[in-house]
């Protein structure tokens, strides 16, 4: 993940720390590619919300071909996801999508395309080897190219590669092409970050957003079916009170912590506690109103004595 721009366009803020949706850039690109066998930050180092690995060209800022180098000297895996750490939309599905499509065919890599068309490489999975080959070309071609890298195999020295432009390798590389307007959607602009921000508070988004945020907080690597707590939610305010809903959920989510269990354990909890609010909410159905004048206690009931405090 190349996270080191200089954010001109924001100001020189710190793209990757700015916030969407309560949650870092950096660390929404991350729970994206949380099935990564090994993480890659090509940035100064800085809190995550899971453990990376961190890199830096040399020179820092030294460019995205020089980011890329320093990354790849980390992993030994042949197909290699490389991603920008702007990307608010990203999701594991289209990193899915990427990787599967890269797996299935002979081109060199997969990316992403946006709105208007245009190649989005630092959202795309590419073969390592053919990044190798045509950064070690580059390298030698290049007008401050050094004595290394006399092999097409060898990975480039990042001073070689300093100031050229992404295209430079892209255009060498066979590419298989993806639109996808939302998940290459990146930040450049504050104008881009208030869109990203107005979006994620949209009606069909704002659920599952807050979820991945909360779970991010909490240090949580849960799936659930949310629809099960919401529907356990809503049978426990209807058949007992309204203040049950948040108060069942949570000891539902304690019970199945104590269990120790996964989305199962969940799931088992939810429908224990939603069968127990179907059997309050029949009882109180069938239950009749007591007579006028007639005290709303079991007839066993036995009186309370104990004195007003």
């Amino acid at each position: 993940m190349l996270a080191g721009g200089a954010a001109r366009r924001l100001g020189g803020a710190d793209k990757p720390g700015l916030r969407v949706g309560g949650r870092a850039l950096l660390d929404r690109v991350l729970a994206a590619c949380a099935g990564a066998r090994t993480t890659v930050v090509v940035a100064e180092p800085r809190p995550t919300a899971r453990p990376v690995t961190w890199a830096r060209e040399d020179p820092p800022g030294g460019g995205p071909l020089a980011a890329l180098a320093a990354g790849l000297r980390h992993t030994t895996a042949e197909h290699v996801l490389v991603v920008s750490a702007d990307l608010p939309f990203l999701a594991g599905p289209t990193v899915g999508r990427l990787l599967s499509t890269l797996a299935a065919g002979d081109a060199d890599g997969a990316l992403l395309t946006d709105a208007d068309g245009r190649d989005q490489p630092l959202v795309a999975a590419y073969r390592a080897s053919a990044l190798r080959r045509e950064l070690a070309a580059l390298a030698r071609d290049g007008a401050d190219r050094s004595a290394g890298a006399t092999d097409a195999t060898d990975t480039a020295d990042a001073a070689d590669l300093t100031g050229l432009p992404l295209r430079r390798l892209t255009g060498a590389l066979r590419l298989t092409r993806l639109p996808d307007a939302v998940a290459s959607f990146d930040c450049d602009t504050w104008d881009d970050i208030a869109t990203a921000r107005a979006r994620i508070r949209e009606h069909g988004h704002v659920l599952d957003e807050w979820i991945s945020a909360a779970k991010d907080e909490l240090g949580i690597d849960l799936d659930v079916d949310t629809k099960v707590l919401l529907d356990l939610a809503r049978d426990a305010a209807h058949g007992v009170a309204r203040p049950a809903a948040p108060l069942t959920t949570f000891l539902v989510g304690y019970a199945a912590g104590r269990a120790r269990g996964g989305p199962e354990a969940v799931a088992e909890a939810a429908r224990k506690a939603a069968a127990l609010a179907l059997r309050w909410a029949e009882e109180a159905a069938a239950e009749p109103a007591p007579a006028p004048g007639k005290p709303d206690v079991a007839p066993d009931a036995t009186p309370d004595t104990r004195p007003d405090a």
